[in-house]
């Protein structure tokens, strides 16, 4: 049992908050997210070390793998369990809002349907602040995750056919290039050089933290959310390039009914996919593209 493992078991045992049930559930859920923070490339954490980071980690792979608001909510509840008994209750804000979860759905299944994201000129017109306006503008060109998009330094990323994303910027630490495919891409990359000059997307005055509160507050109050939805139709589009096909989650066919041959591109395309969207199972595509 690693330290963090220990010391949220300790926390649980000192803090008997609830019923008996509520308990062991508390405990079997913080065990687990202490083994994902670790898989992401957290080591050595202990239980008062909790950040920011550490949640938008957690909340990048939850969504990732499809998990439900109401699944999300609750390991939220866990977390912000973890987070007051340490001292740490402003690392997560109180509104599930402002972390992009959307409100639980009475009936019908939460996970069915294509949650591919489009931007159109009207949504961003309703984005007052100019860098969140350029962060999700390269979200959605580049299928970037919500704090690369904000820590993204268009001097050093550009390479001229491919991008470069820094292992500080991105889940895990782990530097990756996405390829510069198109001329909308170019075209928006180009405003980011405009925009950011020799620095980054966080204004010179304002830490990550901070632009990072700006970027949600801007979402909301233009009626966005789940915006990791961006990545969902970065990674179709860039299917239905490589094989040219759609892909099973926008109405394309399934694996199943694809040829051997088509099976072979299949794979060849959720492998190069599953790279650019920066994780590292191949079977993660399937979140993204269907099956």
């Amino acid at each position: 049992m690693d330290d963090l493992t220990y010391e949220l078991k300790q926390l649980c045992r000192r803090n008997k908050d609830g019923g008996n049930t509520t308990q062991a559930q508390r405990m079997h859920s913080l065990a687990a997210i202490a083994r994902q923070l670790k898989q992401a490339g957290f080591r050595n954490m202990r239980a008062a070390s909790l950040k920011g980071k550490h949640v938008d980690a957690l909340l990048e792979r939850w969504t990732a793998e499809g998990l439900s608001p109401g699944t999300i909510m609750n390991r939220l509840s866990h977390l912000r369990y973890w987070a007051e008994k340490v001292g740490k209750a402003g690392v997560i804000p109180a509104d599930n809002a402002r972390l992009g979860i959307p409100q639980r759905k009475a009936s019908g299944s939460v996970n069915g349907g294509n949650r591919a994201k489009d931007l159109d000129s009207g949504d961003l017109t309703r984005v007052r602040d100019a860098h969140v306006q350029m962060s999700l503008r390269l979200q959605q060109a580049f299928g970037l995750r919500r704090e690369e998009s904000i820590k993204f330094q268009p001097s050093y990323a550009d390479r001229g056919d491919h991008i470069v994303l820094k292992g500080s910027w991105c889940k895990g630490g782990r530097e990756r290039t996405v390829p510069i495919t198109t001329a909308e891409q170019r075209a928006v990359l180009d405003e980011a050089h405009a925009l950011a000059g020799s620095g980054s997307l966080i204004p010179a005055h304002k830490s990550y933290i901070q632009q990072r509160h700006v970027y949600d507050g801007q979402c909301k109050a233009a009626g966005l959310s789940a915006m990791h939805g961006l990545r969902h139709a970065y990674a179709q589009i860039r299917y239905e390039a490589m094989t040219g096909w759609k892909p099973p989650a926008a109405g394309g066919p399934a694996i199943r009914d694809l040829t051997p041959g088509q099976r072979a591109t299949d794979a060849v395309a959720r492998q190069q996919i599953s790279r650019e969207l920066g994780h590292e199972r191949t079977q993660i595509t399937s979140v993204y593209l269907g099956r």
